[in-house]
């Protein structure tokens, strides 16, 4: 071998060694299996989602995993993201509640916008004004006069304390002009839609889901309205708070995909394209909106951004006004 040649190869060498090993791992991104950290318990909606999507994009990232981790109202899941490596292989399913109303209303250990990179908001759910059949009322405007009628008499059952569910009652009694209507609190959706069916509760402020809607066509509940801007694609019969004279009643739970702050660019580029691709499938669409969900129709990293940053920003003077309880 020549002199020149071994000298060439050896720089060659000393080239391929000063490369970044965080280059190297993004290029061949995802060489090993990744985790997705769902804040909540097995089987309920965020879980649901989270593995919808995984099966749909493991084709192109390969292996991925759940782990579960509830609690706290989904704020430990979300912590142990944001403190996990920015190298793309965890990744958080997060939602309204640990990225907009807890850090809202407590002292976190990660903060919603700094210690995230959005990758999509994959789909979102309002919430739903629902009344028990005996309440002579069809719609908002009803609703609101028969309650005024009605001061010291009326509460309402919602999922839990500092839910959307919650904060969509709260809402209601302020752009409603109803301070006096009681906050029941239930251990979930279930229990206070159940409570709402056997007349125990006269309102109830549910996640809308295609089960709800069908307790109102049976004559088991009323749905008066979502609390949304726009009429929901899998129940177009149903109208919305704004239409009924409303705008500011919007309360809706988002499911996103994020990854630790600081996460290269190329990474996220790729997480974001395969989603995109996933949410296209017209199946997964059909699932997503048999819970209740709806898949937005801009599915990238700088949209995921600004929903979250202006959610934060339209609940925070809310959330200021009165704590849920």
């Amino acid at each position: 071998m020549k002199r020149r040649d071994f000298l060439q190869m050896g720089m060659g060498s000393i080239a391929a060694a000063m490369v970044p090993r965080s280059a190297g791992a993004q290029a061949g991104y995802p060489d090993r299996a990744i985790k997705i950290i769902v804040p909540r318990p097995a089987g309920g909606i965020v879980d649901i989602i989270a593995r919808e999507w995984s099966g749909k994009v493991g084709k192109s990232l390969g292996t991925t995993y759940i782990e579960n981790m509830g609690g706290g109202g989904g704020v430990i899941g979300a912590g142990a993201a944001a403190r996990a490596p920015a190298d793309g292989y965890t990744l958080l399913i997060g939602t309204t509640s640990e990225l907009v109303i807890s850090p809202l209303l407590n002292q976190l250990n990660y903060d919603p916008v700094t210690s995230f990179e959005p990758v999509a908001i994959m789909c979102d759910s309002p919430a739903a004004i629902v009344v028990h059949p005996s309440l002579p009322v069809s719609n908002l405007k009803e609703l609101v006069d028969y309650a005024k009628k009605n001061q010291g008499k009326l509460n309402y059952g919602s999922a839990g304390a500092g839910t959307v569910s919650n904060l969509a009652g709260e809402l209601f009694k302020v752009v409603a002009g109803l301070p006096d209507i009681v906050h029941v609190p239930y251990k979930g959706g279930g229990p206070a839609v159940a409570d709402a069916i056997a007349g125990q509760v006269p309102i109830s402020t549910p996640m809308i889901s295609e089960q709800l809607w069908e307790l109102h066509k049976q004559g088991k509940l009323k749905v008066l309205a979502v609390a949304a801007d726009r009429r929901l694609d899998a129940l177009p019969d149903l109208p919305t708070a704004a239409e009924q004279g409303y705008p500011d009643l919007l309360a809706r739970l988002f499911f996103g995909l994020f990854a630790p702050a600081k996460t290269p660019k190329p990474i996220i580029t790729k997480l974001e394209q395969v989603t995109k691709t996933a949410l296209q499938d017209p199946e997964l669409k059909k699932t997503f909106e048999a819970g209740g969900v709806q898949v937005l129709d801009r599915i990238d990293s700088a949209a995921a951004a600004d929903y979250v940053a202006k959610e934060v920003t339209r609940w925070k003077p809310i959330l200021a006004q009165f704590k849920p309880q």
